[in-house]
């Protein structure tokens, strides 16, 4: 078949239900051989929870430090989304961008992508 490349918002994986809707849709695509790659972003309002933390630790948080704590907002939701689809009886791993093999220009907080190597 083909593949299949769905994106999906945090209100869309906003909460556990949400996301294991979200499994199911990626499941039935699974189902009729279709391979699928999915992209999640954190879950509805933990960004926001995270910008919140930073700016109570330090006035101003160094964009590096504010990459590297958004990303783990994502992080979340990829095991999660994985853990949903590995309970749906779909194969699945997370993976983030770099291991991906997608390398951006090193801009923090506006980084562009640079190179796509893929290994999957």
């Amino acid at each position: 078949m083909s593949l299949i490349v769905q994106k999906y918002g945090g209100t869309s994986v906003g909460n556990p239900e949400r996301i294991r809707n979200v499994a199911r849709r990626v499941a039935e695509w699974h189902r009729q051989g279709h391979q699928i790659v999915t992209v999640v972003s954190a879950m509805s309002g933990v960004t926001d929870g995270l910008i919140k933390l930073a700016k109570e630790v330090s006035d101003e948080p160094s964009e590096r430090e504010m990459d590297v704590l958004l990303s783990t907002g994502e992080q979340t939701t990829i095991a999660l989304l994985a853990m949903a689809l590995h309970a749906a009886g779909v194969p699945a791993v997370s993976l983030t961008g770099a291991q991906a093999g997608i390398v951006t220009d090193g801009v923090h907080t506006k980084a562009k992508i640079s190179n796509i190597t893929p290994g999957r």
